[in-house]
């Protein structure tokens, strides 16, 4: 397990990583709502959902804890923000999707879809810039590609096999697919520094 830093530090960066990851699992949440399409993760996570009686989020995080145990022979190290990113962003994504409905109205789909994204994206700043350890999805790719994977070719086989297995599995895959696979890359990039500790 990585280690903990200081109670201090622990009480300026918790804050943050749970904001985060609150965000994220609500910008999520959002994108599902829009039913425009979903990034690849996501998309395998709902069809598995559409063919078990288990929620989305749920599905995520069952998700998320095999991945770490993909961690175990790749001997990548956890941190408190590893098990909180399994554990949050699946529960904030079932709870918000108990009141969040698709609308009726394109402009709302696509405030859901573009909102969903941008949540994401910061999210993603606040969490992974509190340092406190990577989601398992990410792990999973940065030990590989120690390995010698360059890191692209690891995060496009992923991110690709996922994506396929959910939408075989009856997924969503959209425009919000595509915006999501394009944008995200670039909002990480913008919202990270900003918000790194």
């Amino acid at each position: 397990m990585i280690p903990l830093p200081s109670r201090p530090e622990l009480r300026r960066r918790v804050p943050r990583l749970l904001f985060g990851l609150w965000l994220f699992g609500a910008g999520i949440a959002f994108m599902v709502a829009s039913d425009f399409g979903l990034g690849p993760w996501e998309v395998l996570h709902q069809g598995v959902s559409f063919h078990t009686p288990i929620p989305i989020g749920t599905v995520g995080i069952i998700t998320g804890l095999v991945v770490m145990l993909l961690w175990i022979p790749l001997r990548e190290r956890f941190g408190l923000g590893t098990v909180l990113n399994v554990v949050l962003i699946g529960i904030v994504i079932d709870v918000t999707l108990i009141w969040l409905t698709t609308p009726a109205s394109d402009v709302l789909r696509w405030t859901y879809l573009l909102g969903g994204i941008v949540a994401i994206g910061v999210g993603s700043g606040y969490y992974i810039g509190a340092g406190l350890g990577p989601g398992p999805r990410d792990g999973l790719m940065t030990a590989l590609a120690r390995r010698g994977w360059p890191i692209a070719v690891v995060r496009t086989g992923i991110e690709l096999s996922v994506l396929i297995g959910g939408w075989l599995l009856g997924g969503t895959v959209g425009i919000g697919t595509l915006l999501f696979a394009f944008g995200i890359g670039p909002l990480v990039q913008i919202f990270l520094p900003r918000l790194s500790v």
